[in-house]
């Protein structure tokens, strides 16, 4: 392969699938309001920073007290202190969804996983402390970040590609959970990630009511279609 060919087929895209304020508006101006509350994070006065994420955190005790203030808040935050991994799952996830099924849609499938899945780990916690299988101080476990609404879009995406595609895209979300069961034994996000996965899934009618399925394409064009592009015609 030239290096003609090199930036024709896969840099190219690969520029044009990152979001911008045209093509993905949802997804670009999440990324921006995440970045922006990453930084406050790191630069800004940590006893503020801890109130407002505290505030914002839907552990079960926050869901009970203002449960539209922590559903909201807990999604203007990333879990953990560095932004560029939420660039790369929006990039390969919410932004391909937006560009195919709209933002107000993307955004429907978005809080979808959002708030079924932090409701369904939250109550799986409080039954676990009833029963006492859990500590209490679960009840307050700080609980923040998106990946939920971005698995939940993962979810929803796999069901708009082919086969193959489908495949990968499951397969990559089942390992994503995978890994962080065994690494990180953690009862609400072991509840929550598969969960989220679970709802995309269920969206698959939904979101094929998008429009019309389309052909069948060559492996070039299965990768710009991932991306949400336009197929680059061959040369002679």
């Amino acid at each position: 392969m030239t290096s003609a060919e090199l930036r024709r087929r896969l840099i190219r895209p690969g520029l044009r699938a990152v979001p911008t304020p045209r093509t993905n508006p949802f997804a670009f101006g999440y990324l921006t309001l995440l970045l922006g509350t990453t930084l406050y994070a790191r630069f800004g006065d940590p006893d503020t920073v801890h109130r407002l994420q505290s505030l914002s955190s839907t552990d079960a005790h926050n869901l009970l007290a203002h449960p539209a203030l922590s559903l909201v808040g807990s999604g203007l935050w990333v879990a953990g202190p560095v932004w560029m991994p939420y660039f790369w799952a929006f990039a390969l996830t919410v932004a391909p969804l937006e560009r195919r099924i709209g933002g107000l849609r993307a955004l429907g499938v978005f809080g979808a996983g959002h708030v079924t899945a932090t409701l369904l780990s939250q109550g799986v916690v409080v039954a676990a402390v009833a029963t006492g299988h859990a500590e209490a101080g679960l009840l307050d476990a700080m609980d923040i970040g998106v990946s939920y609404g971005v698995l939940a879009s993962l979810g929803a995406l796999a069901g708009l590609l082919g086969p193959t595609g489908r495949k990968v895209a499951l397969g990559a979300g089942v390992a994503l959970i995978g890994h962080q069961v065994v690494g990180d034994a953690d009862l609400v996000t072991a509840i929550g990630h598969p969960a989220a996965l679970a709802v995309g899934v269920a969206l698959w009618p939904v979101v094929r009511g998008g429009g019309p399925r389309r052909p069948r394409r060559s492996w070039g064009g299965r990768v710009a279609a991932w991306a949400g592009l336009r197929p680059v015609p061959r040369s002679s």
